[in-house]
């Protein structure tokens, strides 16, 4: 429990005559005047993975679990009931169509057998103090609270129960709770929730491990795929708010004119012609350019006005000199010669078992292959926004952010306020994908509204993004093998080079940090036994970001693709191939093959199962119908990934024509991510994931000269348009364990096999093998 009366009076604001229904006496207290409370619960999870470690181990990983933010949770849970019985549950994640606002309300609603009907959300602010970590990635928002939803419900639910039972002075045993109702049987009474709520907060909270949960087969939300998103109507209706529609009385609107070289900085600056623009306020200078940037804006000038439109049109008249700094002549083409060039001398060993140069040295076959990942810019529907009012001493914001916390803390640092002075709040994200986890466009809004005196509204336009975002790391990925007599690798050798997200963070420390190691590299399942890994020097010349699924990307398309190849010199079936390289259903511990981080994840708890990863595979094959004959110019690829504990398979089908165009009629992908909280989802987040990997596969990159970005918009930053999706995206979930087992996560894990598995339908359909992205005219056939 937690005492927090201006979290309780802020949320009783929001939710009109709460009653609490966790609460005690101090809280009632200090509240009583409010007539509302609410219930809070802090559950510290006991299964991360950095428990029993020493300090001295834990201060070897970069931040906390090996990333540059807290992965470790303790998550505060806010469930309120008013006297008309609506219940409303406090969501500290934010929404970025992933559902995650839905998903806490059903499993907290299920387990307090509540009527859905009468069920709201609230969004949580950002404050780690009160709701435990909040940053939305990773795939972790229900992989690592579900069981504590499921606990603040069934809490909730005895709690109205014992108040229920007092009332009718039964025992206990003989009240029910069903569909919002308190039930005693025998007497045929019924009181709703909202008129026991006041007597259920009288009473003492129950410990944890008195509280009995549902029989999953009572379950009425939980796994049933009923429950549409929560806030559909708004979003369909055009009611919801995302950080693009916040509107405050006496709003200015501005855009920056950054640097565009990362690194660079404003020589001079000229703005007279700026400050005739009609509507154009003030401009003011934003000081940035350093490196490592971190979270900070890059710096520039920035065009405050009466309406957006004016000050794009004042931006466009500004007359700046830049110093564009170390990143001046930075070239995609002649980087990736760079990267080409390490990748083919040894390396730093990540990970060494058996003895690899000398299988090779007795081998009488080998095959090596390089495998080519461009830059790739998130992209959401929704470009970056803020509205920020800094005013009197306090900050106040409403953004689109996927780390509420990480906006606060670098408001506190950058206007030298007091933390309680600062408060972030979260709208609806039209799309994240990582980009909004770093909150440099609060900063930039919060600086102009400091310099102004009013409230601001700064939008990112499309261009902005493109040209001045967190880009995905650009790699090259060796691959070498020995193989047997029947085709069979006898030793791998794998050289992963890229530029690292720890770049943004640190002096440059040119080697990928172990968690982007451990997304499909380290952590590789194959089943060989002299395995070598290797991570070359790799600097970066630009921001370097969270990317939907992050380094699984190029590992995926390196390995899934390279097994086909290899399967094609054996003169195998590539799936068989790749199951037999697999190898049988094992449990792998990843403590056992080096130092992998595991997502952040108890290793025992989460061992990789490679019997689950056989089983999408096969899905995925059965779906598409495996080993059927396809006509001239059509073939069937298939890949598999495990990310973020949980387990995916794609099959493509496409067709190729003559001119090498690339359609994909037909994909089957599989999830198996353990018990399925909410199958609506999984499903809705695999399609999204399709068509996302899609874009990588076919069409999406980010290329530079001269240090800047030379796409500007979505004519040159290809995403997949409505006219290629495929005519069938057929997803099957794979159910494992059960609901008092871990979970996996959902929201990432559906992207990484799919290009690995249309590059080797191309293959197959034209016999042309790809060995770089975004295809375009490589499947023109052989």
């Amino acid at each position: 429990m937690i005492h927090d009366a201006k979290m309780m009076a802020e949320l009783a604001a929001q939710t009109p005559a709460a009653t609490p229904i966790l609460a005690n006496a101090s809280r009632r207290g200090v509240l009583g005047g409010l007539g509302a409370l609410v219930l809070a619960l802090s559950l510290r999870d006991t299964a991360r993975a950095d428990e029993g470690q020493t300090e001295e181990q834990k201060a070897k990983k970069f931040g906390a679990d090996g990333m540059p933010h807290g992965w470790r949770d303790d998550p505060k849970i806010f469930v309120a009931i008013a006297k008309d019985g609506t219940v409303t549950v406090t969501n500290h994640r934010s929404e970025m169509g992933q559902g995650v606002r839905t998903s806490v309300a059903l499993v907290v609603a299920d387990e307090l057998e509540a009527d859905w009907s009468k069920v709201r959300v609230t969004q949580a602010y950002g404050d780690e103090e009160r709701f435990g970590n909040q940053d939305t990635d990773g795939s972790r928002s229900l992989r690592h609270f579900f069981q504590h939803f499921r606990h603040a419900g069934a809490a909730a639910r005895l709690m109205l129960i014992q108040a229920a039972a007092k009332q009718w002075n039964v025992p206990v045993a003989e009240v029910r709770a069903e569909n919002h109702q308190l039930v005693h049987a025998k007497s045929g009474r019924k009181l709703g929730y909202g008129e026991v709520a006041a007597a259920a907060a009288e009473l003492p909270v129950p410990e944890r491990d008195s509280v009995k949960l549902k029989d999953p087969k009572a379950f009425r939300y939980i796994g049933t795929g009923k429950i549409g998103l929560i806030d559909n109507h708004d979003i369909t209706t055009g009611k919801a708010i995302y950080g693009l529609d916040v509107k405050l009385d006496g709003m200015l609107y501005a855009v920056v004119a950054r640097p565009p070289v990362y690194g660079g900085k404003v020589k001079s600056v000229d703005d007279a012609a700026t400050l005739k623009v009609p509507g154009v306020v003030k401009t003011v200078r934003i000081e940035g350019g350093e490196i490592p940037s971190e979270f900070m804006p890059l710096g520039g000038v920035a065009v405050v006005a009466k309406n957006t439109w004016a000050a794009m049109k004042g931006r466009d008249a500004l007359k700046i000199e830049w110093d564009d700094g170390p990143n001046a002549g930075y070239d995609t083409d002649a980087f990736r010669t760079e990267l080409e060039k390490a990748a083919r001398q040894p390396g730093k060993v990540v990970r060494n078992q058996g003895d690899v140069d000398g299988a090779f040295a007795k081998a009488k076959k080998k095959f090596e292959a390089e495998y080519f990942v461009p830059h790739l810019a998130q992209a959401p529907m929704e470009p970056p926004a803020a509205v920020v009012s800094v005013k009197d001493g306090a900050c106040e914001a409403w953004a689109c952010t996927q780390g509420p916390q990480a906006a606060h803390d670098r408001l506190v640092k950058r206007l030298n306020l007091p933390a309680d002075k600062v408060k972030v709040n979260v709208t609806l994200l039209g799309g994240g994908f990582g980009r909004k986890s770093k909150p440099d466009y609060v900063v930039e809004a919060a600086l102009c509204s400091q310099a102004v005196g009013a409230p601001v509204k700064l939008a990112w336009t499309r261009e902005d993004d493109i040209h001045h975002g967190y880009y995905h790391t650009i790699s090259v990925e060796r691959i070498e093998a020995s193989v047997d007599e029947k085709g069979m690798p006898t030793a791998w050798l794998h050289r992963s080079t890229a530029p690292t997200i720890g770049s943004i963070f640190a002096p440059d420390p040119q080697h990928e940090l172990p968690f982007e190691l451990g997304m499909g590299l380290v952590n590789n399942p194959l089943n060989i036994k002299n395995m070598r890994l290797e991570n070359p020097a790799a600097p970066a010349h630009v921001r370097i970001g969270w990317f939907r699924s992050v380094s699984n990307i190029p590992h995926a398309f390196a390995i899934q693709s390279f097994v086909a190849e290899l399967a094609h010199a054996a003169g195998r079936d590539p799936k068989d191939y790749l199951l037999e390289l697999i190898g049988p259903g094992r449990k792998i511990d990843p403590t056992e093959i080096g130092d992998v981080w595991n997502y952040g994840e108890d290793p025992k708890r989460y061992p990789i199962d490679t019997g689950r990863l056989r089983r999408v595979i096969e899905t995925v094959a059965d779906g598409a119908k495996w080993g059927r004959k396809l006509e001239k110019g059509r073939g069937l690829g298939v890949a598999g990934h495990y990310s973020f504990v949980t387990y995916t398979a794609c099959a493509a089908e496409v067709e190729v024509d003559a001119k090498g165009q690339v359609k994909v009629n037909a994909i089957d992908i599989a999830v198996d991510c353990g018990a399925q909280v909410n199958p609506e989802r999984i499903r809705s987040q695999m399609e999204g994931a399709v068509v996302m990997g899609m874009g990588l596969a076919l069409t999406s990159e980010i290329t530079f000269k001269n240090g800047r970005a030379q796409q500007n918009n979505f004519d040159g930053y290809e995403i997949v348009r409505i006219d290629a999706a495929p005519k069938e995206i057929r997803v099957h979930l794979v159910p494992s364990g059960d609901y008092a087992g871990p979970l996996g996560g959902v929201g990432e894990p559906g992207v990484p096999p799919v290009a690995p598995a249309i590059a080797n339908a191309v293959f197959a359909a034209t016999g042309r093998r790809v060995r770089q992205l975004p295809i375009r005219g490589q499947a023109a056939s052989a």
